[in-house]
């Protein structure tokens, strides 16, 4: 009779499962339906998706957004052991494991570069994320509140750090620099 190996299960590692871009949430799906499913949940703990928050403004509307931090991948907390690799690499979407040869065993992430990305996910979910506006340097808009309601100029800086940009707008006559939040204009 041959032995059986038992699998240490408290020596899960984090690994990086490559996804067709744009489906990473479709394969969490799939991957945590397939392991409950042939119940593996004790050689995979966590399925992870690291995402962002982006506020978009147009036409003066905020709009929020969650995006992908790193498209293409999606972390996994395992024991790559028995038929799990296997199981993992079968599912509609996957590409395969992150690793060192094409085709080879799966890397597992050092430690440090797990805290780090776990860490930058809590950041992200505390921050109030990140803003992506449409505005560009050289671009027309039209004040929409405020002081200067009312008033066409031209975009000469963008701050995306500040949520603000600078625009130049002729008041009485004279081209005058005006700081103005992002709300507080629209393009033209």
């Amino acid at each position: 009779m041959a032995d059986v190996v038992k699998t240490d299960l408290s020596q899960k590692k984090w690994y990086v499962v490559r996804a067709i871009s744009g489906q990473e949430k479709k394969v969490k799906q799939y991957i945590e339906v397939e392991i409950s499913r042939l119940k593996l949940n004790d050689y995979v703990s966590q399925v992870l998706i690291p995402t962002e928050k982006v506020i978009q403004i147009r036409n003066g509307k905020k709009t929020t957004k969650e995006r992908s931090f790193y498209p293409g991948y999606v972390l996994i907390e395992a024991v790559l052991a028995g038929e799990v690799p296997h199981v993992i690499k079968n599912i509609t979407g996957v590409i395969g494991f992150l690793g060192e040869t094409k085709g080879g065993n799966a890397v597992p992430m050092r430690i440090s570069e797990v805290n780090r990305i776990l860490g930058k996910v809590d950041e992200l979910v505390e921050s109030e994320g990140t803003v992506s506006t449409n505005y560009t340097v050289g671009e027309s808009v039209k004040v929409i509140n405020g002081p200067f309601n009312g008033f066409n100029g031209v975009i000469e800086e963008v701050m995306d750090d500040k949520r603000k940009i600078k625009v130049t707008v002729k008041i009485f006559g004279r081209k005058t620099p005006v700081e103005l939040n992002f709300g507080e204009v629209e393009l033209e």
